[in-house]
């Protein structure tokens, strides 16, 4: 207060010792006055008075702001000079570029948090992006590399697709859409191929079983191959599995052998049946049975089944409804009775020709050729057809065993008719010839298998699989002895040396497992006494649960890995170690139960913590390490473990759950309560602009009492809504110190007013030829403010008596004046003394002396109050003549009291 103090004492700072200095005004703050504040708060410099000046600039530069129409490159320049936090970040966000942002976040990150931080996020954004666009790039690039790879599998585009899946990259899908759509189609194309080749494939196995021609056959087996050949020249044939592949090129090679075969079939009973359609078109005279039957053999053999029955059957019949030959002369018939072969008569019968025959030779002679032949029965007949049908198969080994089975059938005495004779010969013939080709095709064969057992070895087969090829090729051999006869002795001896050589790495690698079922035999012995070992010290009461537990876990690890062992072995050993694993799991298992129990507790007591106690997580923190402590002691089976860990887990979470809960409702009722005390912030703020030093005290009260009746808010923001609710009070009491100041500011200018009126009244009524009118000096002061109830009466008292001295005695109030100028001087330096205000040089001694006395008085008398204002009343009240020097001494005195009585 007093500023027309201050600006008179600025005008006389020369006068002398005693001028007082102006004193710094206080900064009004920035955000009152629109000063330039930085984030941090940085306070206006002492001594200036910027709230004109930074409003003005602050105002130039929001025009600046306003005029920058998005050229980021001005943006950018008016951060970097402007002084106003407010006006950066208003400008900062215009700014978007990796140039601007990185220009902007070096120049300011220091000064500016708020601004340095939204460029840096803007930076991490540009640089996640382009992170983004690489990994796309990339995603691209794998893509046309598929699109141009041959082998293209699912998993390629399915990987692909996850990759492509987590960029965020929108500007890249219109590129990378028909990439895909590319893969996809060739995707659908190998699947379209590979379904066609399996049902291809079916088909072709179908074909056996369809009953088709041999023509159908022939062209389904073309069509085919031609839709396999098709398939092969696609782009997309490395797709298909290499596996069905060779299978059907296996099949078809089968099928198109047994399709020549087939072929073959027909082509003989083809020939057959035209042969035996011309035959019954002859005349029977014109025919003869044995033309007809070299005829017959001559022609392609034929099939094994029904169909070749039949035919056989008719020429058979043919050949019974042809006339037999009639004998003309007994001697025709002895010579080629005595012309039959061996095999034709019994062995008694045998003689050599010329040699004559004895008389009961001669009659048993007559007596045969008189008898004529029965020919073979219905049996033997079978099974020269069977001879026949076997030859024609190739099965050599059944021919023979028929062959055999004619012979001893015709031992007992047959008779054969000259057809079956021949017939029966040339089967016997049939089977020479194709058991002496089958002697030979078992020696190339027999070459061929000696090879293949000296190839094995450089085949690099599992040991197993050798094993297994020697051993059929040892079979094989033992077949062909049973086909094409007994092998030479060099053959076998080469094919046994190549077999052993074959065999040596199997043999050697079978002892190696031998050994190794020895050592996992041994390593079983181990275990099974370490496991009597763990027995005696269960035994022994000295038994540490948890080691048990690992020892049984351990050991039953161990047996599992143990590996193959002799099979007299194995089930003495496993019933040793399943007897060790009983005895010892039988006290765990009991101790395990008690440590279930002991953990059901703990889940019971996690399930009882009232979630509402201050004290629930010490205790759950208690439990949990209980818990641990469990654990560490015994540990359980695993899934035993697993189940209790999880209902011990379940009720911890359902325990922060409910706290959860409670919490959210706490949360509700703390932002209710930031509700309230944000209102009553907010009505702080509004009654700010009209409080008065009368009302705000009232109003300061009601508002502490409201919110000290609020509960609490969010921790998060307590610090925010308190930091508004005593900034919305300093400005309710800063606005009371304004109206208070104010009202001081009147008071001290009526009360200097007044002062000086009495002063002025006084020094004219001193003068002597000075009019004075006391009507003027009435109304001049009936014009002044009134100075308060305090000095108002005291002033008005010693104008009241000035005027009263014009109608009076003048010449003596003049004097009294000048009488009570030691006393005004006097009483003015002891309150200066009092004050502690300079009084200046020419006042030093006296001061001095005024200081000793007021030491002594408080010496004393002890530390009594002072009644300054009385003593200031009474300096106002007494009536005396003073100088300038001395009014403005008076002057500063009043200030003095004024501030320090606030």
């Amino acid at each position: 207060m007093f500023e027309f103090l201050f600006k008179r004492q600025g005008d006389k700072t020369g006068k002398g010792r005693g001028a007082q200095t102006a004193v710094p005004v206080k900064p009004v703050p920035s955000g009152e006055a629109g000063s330039p504040s930085n984030k941090k708060g940085d306070p206006a410099p002492a001594g200036a008075a910027p709230a004109r000046g930074s409003s003005v600039v602050r105002e130039q530069q929001a025009q600046q702001l306003k005029m920058l129409d998005g050229d980021e490159s001005r943006a950018v320049d008016f951060i970097l000079q402007c002084e106003f936090s407010e006006l950066r970040l208003l400008a900062a966000e215009r700014v978007h570029s990796r140039a601007g942002l990185e220009r902007v976040h070096a120049a300011i990150r220091n000064t500016d948090r708020r601004v340095a931080k939204l460029m840096q996020s803007r930076l991490d954004a540009i640089r996640h992006h382009d992170a983004e666009l690489a990994r796309g790039q990339a995603a691209l690039a794998q893509a046309r590399a598929l699109l141009a790879d041959d082998h293209l599998t699912p998993n390629q585009v399915a990987d692909l697709d996850r990759k492509w899946a987590i960029i965020a990259a929108p500007e890249l899908q219109e590129e990378f859409a028909p990439l895909r759509s590319s893969l996809g189609a060739r995707l659908e194309a190998q699947v379209q191929l590979q379904r066609a080749m399996i049902d291809r494939l079916g088909a072709l196995r179908r074909l056996e079983t369809a009953g088709l021609n041999a023509s159908d056959m022939a062209a389904s087996l073309t069509r085919m191959l031609d839709e396999q050949t098709a398939a092969l020249a696609a782009p997309e044939h490395p797709s298909l599995p290499r596996s069905l592949v060779a299978e059907f090129a296996s099949e078809h090679a089968r099928l198109s052998g047994a399709l020549a075969t087939l072929e073959g079939v027909q082509a003989a009973l083809a020939a057959r049946e035209a042969a035996l359609a011309e035959w019954q078109a002859q005349p029977p005279s014109e025919l003869s049975a044995e033309t007809l039957r070299r005829a017959w053999q001559k022609l392609p053999p034929l099939p094994s089944g029904e169909a070749g029955g039949q035919v056989h059957g008719r020429f058979e019949s043919l050949l019974a409804s042809l006339p037999q030959p009639v004998r003309k002369t007994r001697d025709v018939q002895g010579n080629g009775q005595a012309a039959r072969t061996g095999a034709e008569l019994p062995e008694g019968e045998r003689r050599a020709p010329g040699d004559p025959a004895a008389p009961g030779e001669a009659h048993g002679l007559e007596a045969r050729r008189a008898k004529p032949a029965k020919g073979a029965d219905q049996a033997f007949i079978d099974n020269m057809d069977a001879l026949e049908a076997a030859l024609q198969q190739g099965s050599l080994a059944h021919a023979a065993e028929l062959d055999k089975a004619l012979k001893e059938t015709k031992g007992k005495g047959m008779r054969l008719t000259a057809p079956q004779a021949d017939r029966l010969a040339h089967l016997r013939a049939e089977l020479k010839r194709l058991s002496d080709w089958a002697r030979w095709g078992g020696n190339v064969s027999r070459e061929e298998l000696i090879k293949t057992v000296e190839a094995l070895p450089t085949q690099n087969l599992a040991m197993a699989e050798l094993a297994k090829k020697v051993g059929s090729m040892r079979e094989r051999w033992k077949a062909l002895d049973s086909l094409s006869g007994a092998a030479p002795k060099s053959l076998w001896e080469r094919f046994d040396h190549a077999c052993t050589v074959a065999y040596a790495p199997a043999a050697a690698h079978f002892r190696h497992l031998a050994d190794e079922r020895h050592a996992n035999a041994a390593k079983g012995e181990a275990i099974v006494a370490e496991a009597g070992a763990e027995i005696a010290r269960l035994e022994s009461g000295d038994a540490d649960w948890k080691h048990v537990a690992g020892t049984v876990q351990r050991l039953r690890l161990a047996w599992s890995h143990l590996g193959a062992i002799d099979r007299k072995d194995k089930k003495r050993l496993d019933t040793l170690f399943g007897a060790a694993l009983t005895t010892l799991q039988g006290p765990l298992e009991e101790q395990r139960k008690a440590e279930v129990a002991g953990r059901e507790e703990l889940i019971d007591e996690v399930l009882a913590i009232d979630p509402h106690d201050r004290h629930a997580l010490e205790h759950l923190r208690d439990i949990q390490a209980r818990w641990q402590e469990h654990a560490r002691a015994l540990p359980l089976e695993r899934k035993a473990e697993q189940a209790l860990w999880q209902r011990f887990r379940g009720a911890c979470d359902e325990l922060f759950a409910r706290r959860k809960e409670t919490a959210h409702a706490l949360d509700a009722e703390r932002r209710t309560h930031e509700a309230a005390k944000e209102a009553v912030s907010a009505r702080l703020e509004e009654a700010a602009l009209d409080a008065t030093a009368a009302t705000a005290p009232k109003l300061l009260r009601e508002a502490a009492a409201e919110w000290h009746a609020i509960g609490p808010v969010p921790r998060a923001h307590e610090a925010r809504v308190d930091k508004r609710y005593h900034e919305a009070i300093a400005r309710v009491q800063h606005h009371a110190d304004l109206s208070r100041r104010a009202a001081g500011l009147a008071l001290a200018g009526a009360l200097r007013d007044k002062l000086r009126a009495c002063q002025e009244l006084e020094d004219a009524l001193a003068q002597p030829g000075q009019a004075v009118s006391g009507t003027d000096w009435r109304a001049r002061w009936a014009a002044l403010l009134p100075a308060g109830e305090q000095y108002d009466p005291v002033l008005d008292a010693r104008f009241e008596a000035a005027l009263h001295a014009i109608d009076a005695d003048r010449d003596d109030y003049a004097r009294l004046l000048e009488a009570n100028r030691s006393s005004l001087l006097g009483e003015l330096l002891r309150q200066e003394v009092a004050a502690g205000i300079d009084s200046g040089a020419e006042f030093a001694r006296d001061r001095l002396k005024l200081q000793v006395e007021a030491l002594q008085s408080t010496l004393k008398a002890g530390n009594k109050p002072t009644h300054r204002h009385t003593a200031l009343h009474a300096l106002c009240a007494l009536p005396a003549l003073v100088d300038e020097r001395t009014a403005h001494r008076i002057e500063q005195l009043l200030m003095r009291s004024n501030r320090e009585g606030k």
